[in-house]
Parts: structure tokens; sequence; C-alpha cells
């Protein structure tokens, strides 16, 4: 099972269709809200980075609960820290006041927590978790979370491109108007890897254009992507893309790396490497990008890397905190 298959609740169509008779995207216009967090840390006053070096323990192998991922977060050069839902929604009103007093008190800020619905099974599943997501939602916005983020299967075994586009247009739909209630934004990821979508009689969304035009199908204004560096790799997308690209549409960024010797087409979702530790994905003009178009948000390094999980917690805490840099300075002033 892919590692993109996560939980993130508490526990947590044919290929031949024409793809382009759907929405274009372009209903991005809802802008995170301010919640008073401080001023970014990424570069001097009037740089042109806005982003910011965020940290999300569980993407790097490390076990730690909201308390030690900010104290990670603040010793380790991170400027942001994923929120849990499941360990905020356990919390007292008071033990949630005292996390944004502590995530504040280092010069923090929040990254993008998951979204807490399992929209990708049956119906019965879904509606449970709608039926939560209000009060989930109210959570988030109490804490000051602005962002949450999610992953879109390339593919299903059963349901042809039309009808499962259709399918995730009506039920993220419904989620993105929750969320939207509360000034939370939604990003979704595309899965690129042809070893991937493979997998499905039905291959879907695995490209940034298609997602851009779930997105604008969604049309509730608050819904961009999760740009992940691998996904954006193994699907073929080009700088040109990136670029026609607004700081409204990221929602989250992932950075990361390929292994080499190996073709694009046969890359592997688990089998990546540490951002800049081989160079096969052009991080350069990524970042870069990313700059250019005013991105803002958080972003985390997820880099699947067996041998970062059997480290420890402060030596893969060292060596992600090492690997954030190097991309940082791939950034030119």
């Amino acid at each position: 099972m892919n590692p993109k298959i996560r939980l993130e609740t508490i526990n947590h169509g044919s290929q031949g269709m024409t793809r382009r008779q759907f929405a274009r995207a372009g209903l991005f216009g809802l802008s995170a809200m301010a919640w008073g967090m401080p001023g970014y840390t990424s570069a001097a006053a009037g740089s042109p980075i806005k982003m910011y070096k965020n940290l999300g323990v569980g993407h790097i192998g490390v076990n730690a609960n909201l308390k030690q991922a900010i104290a990670y977060a603040s010793r380790f050069g991170f400027e942001g820290v994923n929120p849990e839902i499941g360990e905020l929604e356990k919390m007292t009103a008071g033990q949630r006041k005292e996390i944004v007093e502590d995530l504040t008190s280092h010069g923090l800020k929040w990254g993008a927590g998951g979204l807490p619905v399992q929209f990708r099974e049956g119906e019965e599943p879904f509606q449970k978790d709608m039926a939560l997501l209000p009060g989930r939602a109210q959570i988030l916005r109490e804490v000051g979370v602005t962002r949450v983020a999610t992953w879109i299967l390339p593919g299903h075994a059963t349901l042809t491109y039309r009808q499962n586009f259709e399918q995730h247009r009506a039920r993220l739909a419904e989620a993105a108007k929750i969320l939207q209630d509360h000034g939370i934004r939604l990003g979704l990821e595309f899965v690129g890897p042809r070893t991937f979508r493979n997998r499905y009689r039905f291959p879907f969304i695995s490209s940034q254009p298609e997602m851009l035009e779930l997105c604008g199908a969604i049309g509730t204004g608050n819904v961009g992507l999760l740009l992940d560096a691998w996904h954006w790799h193994t699907s073929h997308g080009t700088p040109e893309e990136l670029r026609q690209l607004s700081n409204e549409q990221i929602i989250e960024v992932h950075i990361n790396d390929a292994p080499e010797g190996v073709p694009i087409d046969e890359l592997v979702d688990n089998r990546r490497k540490l951002p800049r530790a081989t160079g096969v994905i052009d991080l350069k003009s990524f970042m870069n990008i990313l700059v250019a178009v005013g991105y803002d948000g958080p972003v985390t390094i997820e880099p699947f890397d067996d041998d970062l999980r059997k480290l420890e917690n402060e030596p893969a805490l060292e060596k992600t905190s090492e690997a954030m840099r190097r991309a940082f300075d791939l950034i030119e002033m």
C-alpha cells in the first residue's frame, strides 16, 4: 500500500474521455485568514521569500506529540509545525489555548493539517466524518489553523474518470463549504508516478492541470493545490506550468528528491530522498518559481526515506533541517 494512503481521521474516469469538458480552474479567491501569528522569519523584511520552513514530524518518521513537535521545530530551525486534529480534539479548550501560546512563544506558525474526512470509500464512512467536520473545523479555527490538505488517488478499480471526478467534486465540495465557513482552505494533491496509477483499471487525476480542473469544478473558492515536488516531477510537470499558478492556488508544498538512475516512469512512490540528495528533481526551478508567484505558506519535507526513518528523532531532525536549509539555499535573491 502506498504510504500516501494514511489515515486522516481522528486516528487518522475512463482514460479516453475528454477531460477538458470540465470547468477550468480559477475560483481561488479566498485567502488564508490572518490570526495574529508572528511575522515571517524566512528572510529579512522586504524579502520576496514569504513561504516558511515547516516541520511535519510524521513525514520523516519522528514520533512526537504537538508540544514536542513545537519544541523540535524551534530547536532545529523550522518556522512552522503541522497541527494534528486528532490530538487537538482530545484536548480541553484550556489545553488548546496552552498549545497556541506555546506555538507563538516559540515564534512559530501552523502548517497544514490533514482533512479529517474519509471521502475515498463508501457513503457511510463519508457521511459519518462529515457529521463531525463542523466541530473539528471549529477546533481548527479556534487554534488558528487556516490550511488543511489531502491527496487524491490516481485511479479507481470500478469508477471511470468521469464517475470518479463527479464523486470527488460532490464530496469535496461538501467538505470545502464547511471549511470555508471556518476560514480554512483545502489543498488537494495529485499523485504523479505512472507505477502507481497503473495499478488501477481506470486512471484518474495525476497532474497539475487535471487537479486544477477539479479545484475549479468544486467551485467554493477555497480549494487549491497541495503541490509536491515529487509528484510534479513524476507527472512530467514543467516550470512553465508552475509559473501559471498564483499564491491563492497553492495551499501547501512538499519537497523531496528522487533516486538516481531510475527512469522517471519507473519511479516508485515510497522510494524517495531528502531534498538535494541527488539533484534528480529540479528543485532550483521549483523553489524559485514558488518565490516568484508569491507563495506564502508552509514548505514541508516529505521524503519517505527508509534510512531517515531508521534514525532516532534528533539525528533525523538534524538531517531534515540541513536538507531544508540546502533547499532554501537554491533561492536566488
